[in-house]
């Protein structure tokens, strides 16, 4: 039998090889494929595609629990996760094709979030890059490095608007943004899938769209909650980078672990069917989070876990990780009739078709190289690759007095627990990265400026009230030209199950900042960090903030390098800085209130009576080591027609002494609607090199579909009007004008 099952797939491979040119025909093939192996299953093997089991790699070292490694010789799992190295990877594929009654091949799945082995910085830091080159670049290097360690299948990117910094998977996204979230969605799925998507390269993953959806927005900010909102936000906010990244090709989805409109996500028609496959048309699998069908019971939705198994197939969800509902009961719900087994058949064909895209059934070991494995990983293109993103991540939120940057030579104390930690440069979800591999910001900054011109102190730890350390730093500090304090958060204080209900920066660490403040040198601040944060007390101590986030495995060069100025910063917020946190949640795209703050009126207007009402730190905020200047904006025409489009040109020039980059930035105001429309919204940005001195005139182009809205009857569409546009090095600080769209 098994002789005939392979005979049969390699006579549709030769088929399938033909008329490359002619993708109608091309997926007339590649279902004929997936239905060759269709007909040979039973029911029990074609739901076993419908399961994925963990690895305890991460627990217990490269092992799956004995239980599992039956379930693959029977076929009764498919698919398994946290499971690398080309080793133990072809370990697990041998069982599954040579020992299982069909041979087919395993999917293996692997958070590789922000890198593999060479880790990049956090997703949150990566966005502040504005840079998409640099990004699909990031995930270009983490798919390869995952695809030789025996990886194809990663749980990225996460296209999860947020405006809730409590949250502690603000790390894992882009931000605040819809506009920039979509653009960077679709550079990452070009990274891991590769340009032309070509799945079946053997450094191509497959990349997965999560989490679907709305996950972003937890009630009170904290981790799995409740998730409340209107269904225009939820579709002008909330939905487009989902699409955007769906639109990239990405082949499948994790269904998130939220509520929306009262039912979970993992059992919602509405998300999974309505919206995902019927208005955005995808065509790939559906995957749950960990145990988020089991979890339907605890929301209420369900009595048991057979009727959750039933509620998510009915939803639309193909594949159950590690919650084993599928295995257990999704034969007796058909045989009871609460499924049709033709759900059954619909979520293994998609399964299967992107096994086949993948070229499993071709080559199942394709991805069990040692020798390339050994190649790749931690290869020096790799690593620079990551330092230079890391370098553009970092964004420079205060400089008084020329602080920055450090001069070599100096005499510099360093303060902080976290200036000597490696394992916190990586932050959450650090996939395979070997901190112990790396040099820490401390160890870099004595290999840059000379061992005698450094002077360390711990101070204080990162969580904690000990002060015992004080006196040292204080002392360290005294014999120093300048200072320079790495303080922040923990890394296990960012992620999954990392809310917090303060965002200000942990332990007395600000305690002993404001102590060295007192000895009258010049304090910079490096902030570590996955999440805006509260630094309305460390914006008036510090003459100079860089924040780092938790830039990868090359962070401490790459700290150094900024600190020094041998690269200037150019990164930009892509989350707003709170002055405190209770004026979360807080974004730039706000509503204008009938009653807007710059009313004369002094009291009854929208506003705090203890705090203004703007930021700390705007969206797409970052100074540099030298300035721009803008000139006033140049329209083609005033007026856009509802074909047409109009140019809108600025010349940006570096007034300053030093070269640096820019990200110039577009939005755009809706005076008048059917509905009430933000004071700003992001339309455009481009990213730019100047020398000192030079100029560039930068033009944005502004279409009728790129004002489009769900209006009132919630129908999608612009509508006639006035509007304002606006360009600038962040969203507050702009040249504005105005133009008609008829």
């Amino acid at each position: 039998m098994k002789k005939y099952i392979f005979t049969l797939l390699i006579i549709a491979f030769i088929s399938s090889s033909c008329n490359k040119a002619n993708i109608s025909s091309e997926d007339k093939r590649l279902d004929q494929r997936v239905d060759s192996v269709m007909k040979l299953m039973t029911l029990d093997e074609k739901i076993g595609q419908m399961v994925l089991y963990t690895s305890d790699w991460d627990v217990t070292g490269p092992t799956l629990k004995s239980g599992y490694l039956d379930d693959i010789r029977k076929g009764n799992c498919g698919n398994i996760f946290n499971a690398h190295t080309a080793a133990y990877t072809r370990k697990l594929q041998k069982i599954a094709v040579e020992e299982s009654r069909l041979g087919i091949p395993l999917l293996f799945g692997y958070d590789v979030i922000h890198g593999h082995k060479t880790i990049f910085p956090i997703s949150l830091g990566e966005s502040a890059s504005w840079d998409l080159a640099a990004i699909e670049k990031s995930a270009r290097v983490s798919a390869i490095e995952a695809a030789a360690s025996g990886i194809n299948w990663t749980f990225a990117p996460m296209c999860d608007v947020s405006v809730e910094p409590r949250w502690g998977r603000v790390s894992e996204g882009a931000g605040e943004d819809p506009y920039l979230g979509s653009r960077i969605a679709e550079a990452r799925v070009k990274g891991f899938q590769g340009e032309n998507n070509d799945l079946s390269d053997p450094l191509t993953i497959l990349a997965c769209v999560k989490h679907f959806a709305a996950y972003g927005a937890p009630l009170a900010g904290r981790d799995y909650n409740t998730v409340d909102m209107s269904e225009r936000v939820f579709l002008d906010t909330y939905l487009p980078p989902y699409k955007a990244a769906i639109d990239a090709g990405a082949m499948s989805v994790m269904s998130s672990f939220n509520e929306l409109d009262g039912i979970p996500a993992t059992g919602s028609k509405y998300l999974l069917t309505d919206i995902l496959r019927k208005k955005l048309g995808f065509k790939g699998f559906v995957v749950t989070d960990y145990t988020s069908i089991n979890e339907m019971v605890n929301h209420g939705i369900v009595a048991n876990e057979s009727e959750a198994g039933a509620l998510a197939l009915n939803a639309g969800v193909d594949m159950d990780m590690q919650g084993e509902v599928y295995f257990k009961y999704l034969k007796k719900s058909i045989e009871d009739g609460l499924v049709d087994e033709k759900l059954v058949d619909d979520a293994v064909r998609r399964i299967l078709r992107v096994k086949f895209m993948l070229g499993l059934f071709d080559d199942p070991y394709k991805y069990c190289n040692e020798e390339r494995e050994k190649q790749l990983v931690y290869a020096p293109e790799h690593l620079e690759a990551e330092l230079d993103v890391a370098k553009k991540s970092m964004v420079l939120l205060k400089n008084d007095n020329h602080s920055l940057p450090l001069k070599k030579g100096e005499k510099i104390a360093v303060i902080g627990e976290l200036a000597a930690s490696t394992r916190d440069l990586l932050g959450s979800w650090k996939a395979a990265g070997d901190w112990d591999f790396m040099k820490s910001t401390l160890d870099e900054i004595k290999l840059y400026n000379g061992e005698k011109n450094v002077i360390y102190a711990e101070g204080c730890k990162k969580m904690g009230e000990d002060r015992s350390g004080f006196a040292a730093a204080i002392a360290a500090a005294r014999r120093a030209d300048k200072i320079v304090m790495v303080i922040g958060e923990d890394w296990e204080w960012s992620g999954e199950a990392a809310s917090r209900t303060s965002i200000n920066v942990p332990g007395v660490q600000t305690e002993l900042l404001e102590k060295l403040k007192a000895l009258n040198k010049p304090v910079v601040v490096v902030l570590m960090n996955g999440r805006p944060l509260d630094l309305s007390k460390e914006s008036t101590l510090a003459d100079a903030i860089l924040e780092a986030w938790y830039p990868g495995t090359m962070g401490g060069k790459a700290i150094t390098q900024v600190l020094f100025g041998d690269y200037n910063p150019s990164g930009k917020l892509t989350m707003t800085f709170p002055r405190t946190l209770g004026q979360v949640p807080i974004f730039y795209y706000e509503k204008n209130t009938g009653r807007p703050i710059y009313l004369e009126n002094p009291k009854y207007k929208s506003r705090y009576i203890d705090c203004p009402n703007d930021p700390l730190y705007p969206f797409g905020f970052g100074l540099s080591y030298t300035t721009f200047a803008y000139s006033d904006i140049k329209l083609s025409s005033n007026e856009l027609t509802s074909d047409g489009e109009i140019e809108a040109s600025v010349n940006v020039t570096n007034t300053g002494g030093v070269n640096g980059e820019e990200v110039v930035q577009c939005y755009v105001r809706d005076l008048v609607g059917s509905v009430t429309r933000p004071v700003k919204e992001l339309k455009g940005f481009e990213k730019i090199s100047l020398k000192a001195g030079q100029s560039k005139v930068i033009t944005f182009k502004i279409s009728p579909e790129m004002l489009a809205f769900y209006r009132a009857d919630m129908t999608y569409g612009s509508e006639p009007g006035d509007f304002k546009l606006f360009i600038g090095g962040n969203s507050r600080d702009v040249k504005e004008t105005e133009f008609k769209l008829k």
